[in-house]
């Protein structure tokens, strides 16, 4: 990953579900970049450790709950007049079959996945917008939200709404300088939160076209590329950093890129 401290030192970048996976390598490729981090986690203990050695404010606030959110939000503005990006990283994934999903369930996903980074997005653009700032939104998607998968029915259409949100955000602020896009991360095991399975994980591992699964560095450069200067061009679009997992229809079985193996019938 290129060196952005001519981008991003100093800038101010709030970013949810800091703890997670994709939430430590992102607060840690922005701390590298000499940005100022706000970072927010429904664990306390372990967002005051990561703040910690990255020099961050922390706010603990769990997102499905509307008091905490609106608690997040008064926090970010009296620490800064308004932040200059806000990645949407926030997420639960459980996998449950449809028979014994409960509607109680349905909500919490839709409330973290949908409602949350809609309603921050909402009240950080406010901010950005009273303070003339051009930011930028990330809002971090799945390859489910194109390519579902069973047991997975309502993740996979939270994660489609938050793309079509992105699309939608971004026409209504381009006018005010504002730049919203998704990124699709990698298949990345590890969850603390959405535990997987050893199959699980080897099943996936199988899928993806480019044989591994998603680094440190994989869906960290992107975003820290779509809120750069290169990228001011770009809004409104979902990128996929899935080592092709999301481009079709894969076998794991090889083939050579000149043809079949010599030695068959013809």
């Amino acid at each position: 990953m290129r060196d952005y401290r001519d981008e991003y030192a100093g800038a101010r970048v709030v970013i949810t579900g800091a703890c997670g996976i994709f939430g430590t390598w992102l607060a840690e490729a922005f701390a590298a970049a000499g940005a100022r981090l706000l970072l927010t986690d429904a664990r306390a203990e372990p967002l005051d450790a990561l703040a910690g050695r990255l020099g961050a404010t922390a706010v603990a606030a769990d997102l499905a709950d509307t008091g905490e959110l609106g608690a997040l939000t008064a926090a970010i503005g009296r620490a800064w007049e308004s932040p200059d990006v806000l990645v949407n990283n926030a997420g639960v994934y459980p996998r449950t079959p449809l028979a014994t999903t409960e509607p109680a369930d349905v909500r919490r996903i839709l409330d973290i996945n949908v409602v949350a980074p809609f309603e921050l997005s909402r009240q950080v653009i406010a901010l950005m917008i009273k303070a003339g700032v051009k930011g930028r939104v990330v809002n971090i998607s799945s390859g489910a939200a194109v390519r579902p998968g069973a047991t997975g029915s309502v993740y996979a259409a939270s994660k489609a709404a938050i793309e079509t949100l992105t699309r939608s955000m971004a026409l209504e602020v381009a006018r005010d300088g504002i730049r919203v896009n998704a990124v699709q991360p990698g298949f990345a095991p590890g969850s603390e939160v959405s535990a997987l399975s050893a199959d699980h994980v080897t099943s996936m591992l199988a899928r993806i076209p480019l044989g591994r699964t998603s680094g440190p560095n994989d869906m960290a450069a992107a975003v820290l590329w779509v809120c750069s200067s290169d990228a001011s061009f770009v809004t409104g679009t979902t990128i996929a950093v899935d080592g092709g997992r999301t481009a079709g229809d894969f076998t794991a079985t090889p083939v050579s890129a000149a043809g079949p193996a010599a030695g068959g019938n013809s």
